[in-house]
């Protein structure tokens, strides 16, 4: 019941969204919203999202927590698979601008560099969503 009831909120912002914001934009929000949901199917706990550095120098889609591990989650989203997989289009620039944001939500949480995670997530929005996750999806240095 709260399934079904969560899914259509997450369609009513949808449709909000589509009227307010450019194309591209809402799509990505209505990645991330089925991200979130999928992440509490497999037993994460979201804690962030959108979150972003006080100097705007880093983003992360989603945050959460699986257990003992603090999970960085980066969400792409397409209308198809036309260009390849979503995920493809995580390049260095984007994966350096998660870091400063891991970097920066792992001191103020107090988690240690070894016990943080990068996945990815690829939607591609069909008739029906195909969401793939992968878990530890790219290696990040630590602190220096």
């Amino acid at each position: 019941m709260i399934g079904w009831l969560l899914e259509w909120a997450d369609a009513v912002r949808d449709r909000r969204r589509r009227v307010k914001w450019s194309a591209s934009h809402a799509l990505g929000r209505r990645g991330e919203d089925l991200t979130h949901r999928l992440l509490e199917r497999e037993g994460l706990r979201v804690v962030a999202r959108n979150y972003r550095t006080p100097s705007g120098t880093g983003e992360i889609d989603l945050i959460a927590w699986e257990e003992e591990t603090l999970v960085f989650v980066e969400v792409k989203t397409r209308q198809s698979e036309e260009h390849g997989a979503p995920d493809r289009a995580i390049d260095t620039e984007k994966i350096r601008r998660i870091r400063r944001a891991a970097l920066h939500y792992a001191r103020r949480a107090h988690v240690p560099w070894q016990k943080v995670r990068f996945d990815t997530v690829s939607i591609v929005i069909g008739e029906e969503p195909a969401l793939s996750h992968r878990r530890d999806a790219f290696s990040v240095p630590g602190p220096a």
